[in-house]
């Protein structure tokens, strides 16, 4: 039996990266709609691939190290940091849909958190959350991306951080498997056999960012993904708003 700040951590872990959380998160593809159209991936092996490269080497590697840095920088008491780091977050999209897929979600999740779920306390890292979304209410800061907002306010509500960034890391391929299923399609097995196989993938992302890894390693080298966000833009029929 865990103890009650476990359930807690779990409870609101459970909540702030379920599909049912307002979001949005369904309505982007991260570029995949693009890839799929154009023949690139087309069976469950194509996108455990796919998934694979874009966890390890793409936006969710760099993602995870943004939400580890923000979790640090809150909890240290850092609201410039955090807002630095919100702004390197917006700063590093490769096309105007991924930042869109970033800032839309991260401004959705920090308003909802602010109407239904603010933090219990108003020291540390909740009291950076406070100041920076009474901010961010006189347009000082008007976007937040994903995982800066994530980070903060797993901070903000003491989540343990290994659990925040494998929650996060995990709903990622989540909803991109679920565009998969919609898109290719693939069967709802195929998709959770895919899910399955990235495991150790997200395991080891999660490390990574918790490690050694910092600001200095931001980066990736997934261009494809990157071209497909881009060419998504001008895509004549979609299903999906990245």
């Amino acid at each position: 039996m865990t103890d009650a700040l476990a359930q807690s951590a779990l409870y609101r872990l459970l909540t702030f990266l379920s599909p049912a959380f307002p979001v949005g998160a369904f309505t982007y593809s991260h570029g995949l709609e693009q890839v799929i159209d154009a023949g690139g991936v087309s069976s469950a092996e194509d996108l455990r691939i796919w998934l694979k490269d874009i966890l390890a080497h793409g936006a969710g590697r760099s993602d995870a190290i943004l939400m580890s840095q923000t979790y640090r920088a809150a909890l240290g008491g850092s609201l410039e940091g955090v807002r630095e780091l919100a702004e390197l977050g917006l700063a590093l999209q490769p096309s105007k849909e991924r930042h869109l897929e970033t800032s839309a979600q991260g401004t959705a999740f920090v308003d909802t958190v602010v109407a239904s779920w603010p933090p219990g306390t108003q020291t540390g890292a909740g009291a950076v959350f406070i100041s920076l979304t009474i901010e961010n209410s006189k347009t000082r800061l008007t976007e937040w991306p994903y995982p800066v907002a994530l980070g903060l306010v797993c901070a903000a509500h003491e989540l343990p951080e290994d659990a925040s960034l494998t929650a996060f890391l995990q709903s990622f391929a989540a909803n991109l498997i679920s565009a998969a299923v919609r898109a290719v399609p693939l069967g709802q097995n195929e998709g959770q056999r895919v899910l399955a196989a990235l495991e150790p993938v997200i395991s080891g992302v999660a490390a990574e960012a918790m490690g050694a890894a910092g600001l200095d390693d931001l980066g990736t080298s997934t261009f494809l993904a990157d071209i497909a966000s881009m060419a998504h833009e001008t895509q004549y029929s979609r299903l999906f708003r990245s």
